[in-house]
């Protein structure tokens, strides 16, 4: 600690760059903070400190521009004031800052600077007030002679200020005869050091004569130079008593705030009030520089000619400031150059993501057009897909392959429209959109706008948002976008935005239609191997603090990974397990463990009250590294860390009696397989339907026992007594697995059909076969959606064989080679097709059923 004039500040202070007004010791100042290294200042230093020395901080006055803090550190001003943080309030409107209330202690000399980020911290010498001259009684007397001089001034000053009460001035002063009257006792009351200080804080001086009185380190230097300042302001005052007409009406009030001991007032607002003036100029010349549409120019402009007579405090004042400030941030005019370089767009997207060959298509397209016509709308893609499969992120690769800004906006749960429009400025609180705050966040008007989780809009009394939605996402209107709290078009025909849904089947119609859908499948089993090893698995061991030198997962163990522990259409399971296996790991790295000279060996690790988990592990035979590594997962370490494999039922297991079959299902998640049971017992011939079914499926039963029973002769298809009638003194009862999860949809018939007959033929289904579709009561097959995420679910169940509708041969081109290559598929127009592909040597009846082509 140093003593600067009785005053204890430490040696090392924190530098606080004061971009607007002067602190002088003895005077109580607010300082607003949005700068990098004062924001840094304020949340290290001031939030998080509790003793009284760490709210000392020094302030050192700095002209250059904040937005430039970024940079080098400028060159600082050698002297400065310690002062003590009072107050401490933050803020997120109009961007996030601090605003600070501190009080002057003394000065002090910067000796020295001892880092700079994230704030500057410096060493510093404390300056106490000197007499420098030869002649200390000369001095002294000169001092005292200044002081005298101030004194009376300021005596003068209380005189002329009861006789403007008089006058009826105190309109003008907002002052009172009593307030003069105290602020005399308290001149009277200071040490001579303090005078100075505290007199040119308290008149209306601009900041560069403050800071002429900051650097006067001497008593006598600075009293020379604070005399003139308050002559001036009496002199002021006079001038105003002679050539003022005094009306009741007339006043013109004068600035008095803050608490002692740093008071400010000016005698008249047009004269004095430089810094609001200053300030408003300024905003002035922010908004002719901000190159905004004649429109929204004409609006800004009639705003500030009201702010400019607007008292500051009146309420509406806070609010028409905000509003321009936010019509200055705007990027009207602000945009970035696309990068069009279709060989290094696509090799970044190559890259960034293994697979998605449609996205990727798409994306450089879009680039193509955009070389080719530089005044391309933006268009709205709309990426479709279950959870995990990289849709977020692709959105991102696309902002980095063209250059341009990124900006993510979650949409789920959103159910007030004014999220998107924004709020009207009549209300309190009110705030633009997430579109136009969006904007204002990225700095350009050509932006990538991710609006993520689309189809999980709400709606309620606030209105619909994805109503609000649909002139955003117009190419035909969105150049003319106005915003509520704006009330000005905004152009955003520059904006590419892409969206994100799970399905397609919650998004209105009216906002579908305007989006370009690009299906985004799951991904097959080699797929994910690869994803695995070229992205999960280093950025896991990054996370973990672990190398490849320490770990190595097999592609055997990662597969083992994939079919046992997760099915998903996604990869974020898969990465949650592989994260699992780095924690396990890196517990036994940061142990310290050492394995012995055996190729395998097993890790111990046990605690009271806890199991004793084993972890196999082998030593790699890489002589380069430590016998002990890499840790090489195996089957059995995959069982020890991850637990029993959770997916070990095969399909062939659930096929071994008559009534079951294996049908196909699509969910936003993905596509999954799904059994269908069937029994029949003595009854009345009722059918009951078990598992949640919903009301289409619910009739896709019934279709099949209608059509079953219609063609029992044919098929040979009996009761358990023999009657031609399957039903006749039959009740039939037919579950779908799974009965928390609720089902439903139109792609089940032919999987009830076929489980239907081998229950009434007593016949097996073949083990390796799933199915899909749906039928009509004249047996034809119908085509269904989702055969890709179907088709991809059976391949992660291990069935060999799919059957699909005859008119969904065409979807079979969207698989990869290597899955149409792996599996048998089987297109059928008609049940007679498809009960001949689901039992070994067919069914009966069904070759010798004969069909009529339409003759059109």
């Amino acid at each position: 600690m140093a003593s600067g004039g009785g005053i204890q500040i430490p040696s090392r202070l924190p530098l606080l760059l004061a971009h607007e007004g002067v602190l002088l010791p003895g005077s109580t100042i607010r300082f607003s903070v949005d700068s990098p290294r004062n924001m840094q200042l304020v949340s290290q230093r001031l939030l998080k400190g509790t003793s009284l020395k760490s709210t000392i901080i020094g302030v050192i006055p700095n002209t250059r521009d904040p937005e430039q803090d970024t940079e080098d550190l400028p060159t600082l001003h050698t002297i400065g004031t310690a002062g003590i943080a009072v107050q401490v309030v933050g803020s997120n409107w109009p961007k996030p800052h601090y605003t600070l209330l501190i009080t002057g202690l003394c000065r002090f000399r910067v000796s020295g600077l001892l880092k700079e980020r994230p704030f500057v911290l410096a060493e510093v010498t404390p300056l106490c007030f000197t007499v420098t001259s030869e002649a200390p009684d000369t001095c002294a007397k000169v001092v005292r002679m200044l002081l005298l001089s101030v004194r009376n001034v300021f005596f003068f000053f209380s005189f002329l200020a009861r006789l403007c009460v008089s006058l009826q001035l105190l309109g003008m002063l907002d002052m009172s005869v009593p307030a003069v009257a105290k602020f005399r006792r308290l001149l009277d009351s200071l040490p001579r050091e303090m005078l100075p200080d505290v007199v040119a804080s308290m008149i209306r001086t601009s900041n560069k004569e403050k800071l002429q009185v900051l650097d006067a380190v001497s008593l006598e230097e600075r009293f020379r130079r604070t005399l003139p300042m308050l002559t001036r302001q009496i002199e002021g005052l006079k001038l105003l008593k002679k050539s003022r007409k005094m009306t009741p009406g007339s006043e013109k009030r004068v600035c008095y705030g803050g608490p002692f001991p740093g008071r400010q007032f000016s005698l008249d607002r047009d004269e004095d009030s430089d810094d609001d003036g200053d300030d408003t100029a300024s905003l002035e010349k922010k908004v002719h520089g901000a190159n905004m549409p004649e429109a929204a120019l004409k609006v800004s402009l009639k705003e500030l000619k009201r702010l400019k007579k607007m008292p500051q405090s009146m309420p509406e004042y806070a609010l028409t400031r905000n509003y321009l400030d936010l019509m200055v941030e705007l990027p009207w005019s602000r945009s970035t150059k696309d990068c069009l370089d279709i060989r290094a767009a696509r090799v970044l997207l190559d890259n960034d993501h293994y697979a998605m060959e449609k996205l990727k298509r798409r994306v450089l397209e879009y680039l193509a057009v955009r070389q080719l016509k530089t005044s391309l709308k933006g268009p709205i893609l709309c990426f479709v897909g279950p959870p995990g499969v990289g849709k977020t992120s692709v959105g991102r690769s696309i902002a980095k392959t063209l250059g341009r800004e990124f900006h993510r906006i979650a949409l789920g749960g959103v159910c007030d429209q004014s999220d998107i429009r924004g709020h009207r400025r009549t209300y309190v609180g009110s705030m633009p959109g997430r579109i136009i705050n969006g904007l204002k966040t990225v700095g350009v008007n050509n932006p990538v706008f991710l609006l993520d989780e689309v189809d999980k809009l709400g709606k309620s009394l606030q209105g619909d948002p994805a109503a609000a939605l649909l002139e955003v996402l117009d190419p035909e209107q969105n150049h003319s976008f106005t915003d509520h709290y704006l009330n000005v078009a905004f152009d955003l025909s520059q904006v590419l935005f892409i969206a994100t849904a799970n399905t397609t089947a919650t998004i209105p119609p009216a906002l579908l239609d305007r989006m370009e859908v690009l299906q985004v499948p799951g991904y097959t089993q080699e797929e994910k191997v690869e994803i695995a090893h070229r992205h999960l698995i280093p950025n896991q061991l990054e996370q973990h603090g672990l190398t490849p030198q320490q770990l190595h997962i097999p592609q055997e163990s990662t597969q083992d990974i994939i079919c046992r522990y997760t099915r998903e259409a996604g990869v974020r399971s898969l990465e949650r397990k592989i994260g699992a296996i780095c924690r396990a790991v890196a517990v036994k790295v940061a142990e310290g463990h050492r394995l012995p000279e055996t190729d395998a060996s097993t890790l111990e690790t046990s605690r009271e009250g806890h199991r004793e988990e084993r972890l196999h592990l082998k030593r790699s035979t890489d002589k380069a590294a430590p016998p002990e590594m890499p840790i090489v997962i195996d089957q059995m370490a995959l069982k020890d860390i991850l637990g029993p494999p959770l997916f070990e039922l095969e399909v062939s297991e659930r096929l071994t009696l008559p009534g079951v079959a294996l049908g196909l299902a699509w969910t936003p998640l993905g596509g999954e397989i799904m059994f269908v049971e069937a029994s029949r017992m003595e009854g009345e011939g009722q059918l009951t339907l078990t598992g949640q079914l919903g009301d289409v499926m619910k009739e896709s039963a019934h279709l099949a026992i209608s059509w079953l029973r219609a063609n029992a002769k044919t098929y040979q298809l009996t009761n358990m007594v023999g009657a031609p009638d399957p039903l006749e003194g039959t009740d039939i009862h037919l579950h779908f697995p799974a009965g928390a999860v609720t089902k439903d949809g139109p792609s089940a018939g032919v999987t009830i059909v076929t489980c239907l007959a081998s229950l009434f033929s007593g016949r097996l289904v073949r083990s390796d076969i799933a199915m899909t579709g749906e039928i009509t009561l004249r047996g034809l097959v119908l085509p269904v959606g989702g055969i890709k995420d179907k088709v991809l679910a059976a391949h992660r169940a291990g069935v060999k064989r799919v059957i699909l509708p005859k008119r969904n041969e065409k979807d079979l081109d969207e698989l990869p080679a290597n899955v149409r290559a792996q599996l048998d598929f089987v297109t059928a127009g008609n049940l007679d097709e498809v009960l001949n592909a689901s039992f070994d040597g067919g069914f009966p009846g069904a070759q010798a059923r004969p069909h009529v082509s339409s003759k059109l």
